[in-house]
């Protein structure tokens, strides 16, 4: 499986952060000639300790994907491009609006820039969001909902979105993204909780502290773990079925309270309480978000695989492993 990945030259940018080094160990296993661009940012989720074990096998540059000329020459002679740099981050975005703007539009327009003016045959896999949709008019959503963001973060996701559509229908620039939803697992950042409850939350029953829940906890979020995202990249990287296409990402939807039952249960203790919303997180909250992803499922071949238990185990196993290298 994946044997087209065997000697390609691929670029990752944000590799060194979540979703980008776990997918470095995968193509690392395929024999591709891997180049990990990140800016290492603090509170981004960049981490050098991500590539332990095969930073040997990888080149590492250290560079702001805003950075035009520097861009040029990373996207030259690529095989494929896995897109991932961007801002997370739904209360940065509307407490710092022109960085969101700057990394997830602007850099987005100026790397796909890039590959017209030196390999416009490359393909380039971009990182959507289901924070594009904002609250749910119906579940499961599918791609053709009614994207209407209740941030800055989700609008900018938006418009780096369809720069990569719009320059594979205008260019022939091989295109393709996936919106995902929340993903958790290893190599995830623990510092703060802007980038993803999940991880925070089991760093809070790692740490042996009260996990606090806004509102009743009845919302349901839609979980992936980060192995079977990695694998929706992959197929959809080695398929030209996907050239031009949008595909939700999603798999094991779950309240906030039954998430935090599950996790407890997996570890053997910890506690939480609800309270009310803040008002700035009320006003961007969502509410419900189930995907459906049959798109995907039809077309390439991709469903989620490791159930919730399990990745939950996983991660757990993996931070207690390697607390230090996260925690400080």
């Amino acid at each position: 499986m994946h044997q087209k990945y065997k000697g390609k030259n691929i670029l990752i940018t944000g590799g060194l952060g979540f979703i980008g080094s776990t997918l470095a160990y995968r193509l690392v296993d395929f024999g591709s000639n891997i180049t990990v661009v990140d800016s290492l940012f603090p509170d981004y989720g960049g981490n050098k300790f991500n590539i332990n074990g095969i930073d040997g096998k990888v080149k590492v540059i250290i560079a702001d994907v805003r950075d035009e000329q520097k861009m040029n020459e990373f996207v030259k002679d690529k095989d494929i491009i896995f897109n991932l740099a961007g801002t997370l981050s739904h209360v940065d975005s509307m407490k710092d609006p022109y960085t969101d703007l700057e990394i997830n539009c602007r850099a987005q327009l100026s790397i796909l820039e890039s590959c017209r003016k030196f390999n416009p045959k490359v393909k380039i896999l971009f990182a959507g969001t289901r924070g594009q949709y904002g609250r749910a008019q119906y579940l499961p959503v599918d791609e053709n909902h009614p994207q209407c963001p209740t941030d800055v973060n989700g609008i900018n996701n938006m418009a780096g979105e369809w720069y990569h559509i719009l320059y594979n229908n205008v260019y022939g620039i091989k295109a393709c993204s996936l919106r995902l939803t929340n993903t958790y697992g290893p190599r995830h950042q623990m510092k703060h909780s802007r980038q993803g409850v999940v991880n925070w939350f089991i760093r809070q029953i790692i740490d042996g502290e009260e996990i606090i829940i806004y509102g009743d906890g009845k919302q349901i979020r839609d979980l992936n773990y980060v192995d079977d995202v990695v694998e929706a990249f992959l197929l959809a990287a080695e398929s030209e079925k996907a050239n031009g296409q949008i595909f939700n990402i999603g798999g094991n939807p779950i309240s906030l309270k039954d998430l935090i039952g599950l996790l407890i249960k997996v570890k053997g203790r910890g506690s939480y309480k609800l309270i009310p919303f803040p008002p700035d997180s009320k006003k961007i909250e969502i509410g419900d978000y189930a995907a459906d992803y049959s798109k995907i499922k039809s077309m390439l071949g991709w469903s989620p695989k490791v159930s919730l238990e399990e990745g939950i185990k996983k991660t757990f196993e993996y931070y207690d492993k390697n607390k230090k290298e996260y925690w400080q």
